[in-house]
């Protein structure tokens, strides 16, 4: 087990394959990730690396407490910090840095994040609820949620009710994305799709768990087999 990384959206863009084939990608940024502190466990197989990322240039509003580990640590403070599990075979110590190489191109990944938030959304927009009348015995409620509890038994709103409230801001993890294309020296990583977040958005990468393979980055052309009426 690998450790992973900490990379920032860009956003979204085009990755044309030397066939001509157009591919929708998304562009991560990693900002040189620094291994923070490494904890070994000697009752498991596993250890645990804290990676962190994104040097924080102002000081002046940084807790004192977080100024003082990083300088036992002897590097300086980083913006966003997340701990991984590797094996005890890898050669890792505190200090080391690890940029895009960490990965290749053709091998699938899992990208985690917190998704855009969208505020306050009513049951129409978060839940797809059909809403009210539009025309008789319906007084301006219209995208209203109707009833929500009981009459006198339980007489009370179950937990888990489908109603309107904080819409986006969830933590989703999407499965099998494949790297399509790395810049060394640029630090830039182009992954196939869409990811979780809002353009600057922090996101972890790791080596896909389902599939460990590596492939070829697929270029096959989709043909409509349906004869046009």
């Amino acid at each position: 087990m690998r450790t992973g990384l900490i990379a920032k959206k860009i956003g979204m863009s085009n990755y044309y394959t030397p066939n001509g084939i157009n591919i929708p990608v998304t562009v991560l940024h990693i900002e040189t990730c620094k291994v923070v502190e490494r904890k070994s466990n000697d009752d498991s197989d596993l250890d645990k690396v804290l990676i962190g990322a994104s040097e924080i240039k102002k000081l002046s509003k940084l807790p004192k407490s977080v100024k003082s580990y990083f300088e036992k640590k002897n590097i300086n403070p980083l913006k966003i910090t997340k701990e991984f599990a590797i094996d005890k075979s890898t050669e890792l110590k505190e200090g080391d840095e690890i940029n895009v190489d960490h990965f290749e191109e053709g091998q699938f990944i899992d990208v985690s994040g917190f998704t855009k938030g969208k505020g306050f959304a009513g049951v129409m927009k978060r839940h797809n609820f059909g809403g009210l009348r539009a025309s008789h015995g319906v007084s301006v409620s219209h995208r209203s949620a109707g009833s929500t509890g009981q009459c006198q038994d339980p007489g009370r709103v179950f937990k888990g009710k489908k109603m309107a409230g904080h819409m986006g801001d969830d933590h989703k993890t999407l499965q099998n994305l494949q790297v399509v294309k790395i810049d060394a020296k640029k630090n830039i990583l182009c992954v196939k799709g869409a990811t979780p977040g809002a353009k600057g958005a922090w996101l972890v990468l790791e080596d896909s768990i389902k599939n460990k393979a590596r492939k070829d980055v697929d270029v096959k052309l989709e043909v409509d087999t349906k004869k046009k009426k």
